[in-house]
């Protein structure tokens, strides 16, 4: 496809979908760094799945210390689950996981998780489903299961009918409950290796989309998801998110997405004293963990910009 705006793209593909025969062996791909003990939940969630049909899981080890090799090896869920683990030391970050889980994976229709969450029962058979339609498809997740509701207030997801979306641009599925058949994911080069800090789901969604290819969203697909349950972490997070919306920004300009308006960026740093929650006000406080993700994602987005000389604040 040659280069177009997302406005022009979302008019020529709507109401244009592939029909395709369901899938048969399913492959899904964990990428996984440190991820023991919160791994088990998540494959104890996958031998729960109601879907009839055929498939494997794939755990893309991304250089561990937590013994998880010998961990899976003799894993009772083994046998079950069609368990494989696969070593991705070649570089750290979660594309490069996902990419050399994809490349191990024998089915053609891939699916890709993560290791803290649990998916719902109807997960792969939703995703299958959807995969006759699409050529990539996202779900949704909730919030509420893997989180205390002090924690979950901190940051918010859209509902399950609502599609990820960046402003003004292309939508996306998000990393964690995310399928795309092989032969897609082949053409636009699998995941970006060189965003390590985030935004590598955002980038794949948009160059499928930018290529031609169509990208579905299945409400029945559920995920649920777990925040980081630490400020530190959330911090760490969040200001990794934050540097990488700019480097998403740098690779895809080009291609129509655009620069935060200065009304959104003003926003954006007032939404950070707002919430501050030393700031006197009259009412509620808003959740401190939900004050830390704001100013973490605009302070990592602020940095990137100042040091790729690039005006995305």
């Amino acid at each position: 496809m040659s280069d177009v705006s997302a406005d022009a793209y979302m008019s020529e593909m709507s109401g244009c979908a592939p029909k395709a025969a369901a899938p048969g062996l399913i492959s899904v791909v964990i990428p996984v760094y440190n991820g023991l003990p919160l791994l088990d939940h998540q494959l104890v969630a996958l031998a729960a799945q109601d879907h009839a049909g055929e498939f494997e899981v794939i755990v893309s080890d991304n250089r561990s210390t937590d013994g998880l090799r010998e961990h899976l090896a003799t894993h009772p869920l083994a046998e079950r689950l069609a368990l494989r683990c696969v070593d991705s030391f070649g570089a750290q970050g979660r594309s490069h996981a996902c990419n050399v889980g994809a490349a191990a994976a024998r089915g053609q229709f891939i699916v890709f998780c993560d290791a803290d969450d649990a998916v719902h029962p109807g997960w792969l058979g939703a995703m299958s489903r959807a995969a006759q339609d699409f050529d990539a498809v996202g779900g949704a997740v909730e919030t509420r299961a893997l989180n205390t509701a002090a924690v979950a207030s901190w940051r918010s997801m859209p509902n399950a009918e609502e599609r990820f979306e960046h402003a003004g641009y292309l939508p996306y599925a998000i990393g964690c409950n995310l399928g795309v058949w092989r032969s897609a994911l082949d053409a636009v080069g699998g995941f970006d290796e060189s965003l390590v800090g985030g935004g590598e789901d955002a980038a794949l969604s948009w160059s499928l989309q930018l290529a031609g290819f169509t990208l579905g969203h299945t409400p029945e697909a559920v995920v649920s998801y777990r925040f980081r349950d630490s400020r530190r972490g959330t911090w760490r997070q969040m200001v990794n998110y934050g540097r990488g919306s700019v480097h998403l920004y740098l690779r895809f300009r080009d291609r129509g997405l655009p620069r935060p308006s200065i009304r959104d960026s003003a926003l954006g740093w007032v939404g950070v004293l707002v919430l501050n929650p030393l700031v006197p006000r009259i009412g509620a406080v808003p959740p401190r963990g939900m004050w830390i993700a704001q100013t973490a994602f605009m302070t990592g987005r602020l940095r990137e910009s100042v040091r790729l000389r690039v005006r995305y604040l």
